[in-house]
């Protein structure tokens, strides 16, 4: 097994990408902490993972909940070796009627969730002269797109602040990457899938044909595909990767 015995935090891992990286770091023999705002939904997922994944409520804007519970894993668990940075919302909204509350909405979980989750974890990563930061970034945060500019703007902070760390803790053995995955038709964009049917003109209903069109090869984005690449990164055979966005977007985006 890939990350036997290694003690993570997944954030947003309730559901969708966050709970398929849950998974599949289980089976790779890790110790997860579910962390999210839904208890109740954070609590069934370790209860089906398993004895070595532990439940964690936490409010990602929010320095103390975090600080709190990155403590809590420390105590149950152990020494946190692996942080996947993976809380986020989305939004499609016309630029002229984008509101500030929902533009400081994408900014404070996307990207300051991001700023303390990290530096939570990367305080007590720093003496042990170890460790690894998985942040989920977008290919909306390697490309713009209309309607997006929050979450654009939120992701591409996410690349910023990602190679800004990596360059900064690079001397503690420490790396931090960055997952750029296309289109995954998780419950957060099934929600958005009416606006984005409205944006195109198209009939909800043609929406994910005229996404897999723009795909080279052929397939939405699945959660496993992005749990496999998180694997890749917080194994020893990525301990020479720092400071990357990795696509993750069947060709979608490459650059």
């Amino acid at each position: 097994m890939k990350l036997n015995n290694q003690v993570a935090i997944i954030t947003g891992a309730a559901g969708g990408i966050g709970q398929a990286m849950a998974k599949r770091f289980t089976q790779e023999g890790a110790k997860v902490a579910i962390a999210d705002q839904n208890a109740a939904a954070a609590r069934a997922v370790a209860e089906s993972l398993g004895p070595g994944a532990l439940a964690v409520e936490v409010n990602v804007v929010s320095a103390e909940s975090v600080d709190a519970i990155v403590q809590t894993v420390q105590d149950r668990l152990g020494p946190v070796d692996i942080l996947i940075n993976n809380a986020g919302v989305s939004e499609i909204v016309p630029f002229l009627e984008l509101d500030e509350a929902t533009w400081d909405r994408h900014l404070d979980i996307n990207l300051k969730g991001t700023f303390l989750c990290s530096q939570a974890v990367l305080k007590r990563m720093v003496p042990r002269g170890r460790g690894k930061i998985i942040n989920i970034s977008s290919q909306s945060g390697k490309q713009g797109n209309t309607q997006y500019q929050a979450y654009c703007a939120s992701k591409f902070g996410i690349i910023g602040l990602t190679q800004s760390l990596a360059l900064e803790f690079a001397p503690y053995h420490i790396t931090i990457n960055a997952i750029c995955p296309g289109v995954v038709f998780t419950p957060l964009w099934e929600k958005m899938l009416p606006a984005y049917a409205a944006k195109r003109k198209i009939p909800p209903e043609k929406v994910k044909d005229y996404m897999i069109s723009r795909i080279p090869l052929g397939r939405l984005c699945d959660p496993a595909d992005v749990a496999g690449v998180a694997v890749f990164l917080a194994g020893p055979d990525a301990d020479y990767l720092t400071g990357q966005a990795i696509n993750v977007s069947g060709g979608a985006i490459m650059h």
